[in-house]
């Protein structure tokens, strides 16, 4: 059975958590704004579920998704506010996301697992 999109995005509002949020952004994360800092990993689990490719812009370090439809998927877009608009300079690979040397500094394979572990644990309960 195919997981849908907004079944996706709930499991990933009620996991995205402060040890998942971008490292160096850590001390700032919020339960107020909980999008913030989780764009690589979540680009990451969408791609997972939904397959397409992973999306750069480089001025914002911001990461999201188009899906194999051809629709643009960010769900952490929320973080900027409605006046950022992040342009996609590049398409990057799934390894990029996790083994380039800012990725390693920044733990995102050790994040995106965590992430991972507990999307799966709310998916597989329904």
């Amino acid at each position: 059975m195919k997981t849908s999109i907004k079944l996706i995005e709930a499991a990933l509002k009620k996991t995205w958590s402060k040890e998942t949020c971008y490292l160096p952004d850590q001390e700032k994360w919020s339960d107020k704004n909980p999008a913030f800092g989780q764009c690589a990993v979540t680009a990451l689990i969408i791609q997972d579920f939904l397959g397409g490719e992973i999306l750069y812009c480089e001025h914002f370090n911001h990461y999201w998704n188009r899906l194999p439809s051809g629709e643009e998927v960010d769900l952490t877009h929320s973080q900027f506010g409605n006046k950022v608009r992040p342009c996609a300079d590049k398409v990057v690979p799934r390894e990029y996301v996790l083994e380039s040397e800012s990725e390693k500094a920044a733990k995102t394979l050790e994040r995106y697992l965590l992430l991972r572990n507990k999307i799966d644990k709310i998916i597989n309960k329904r």
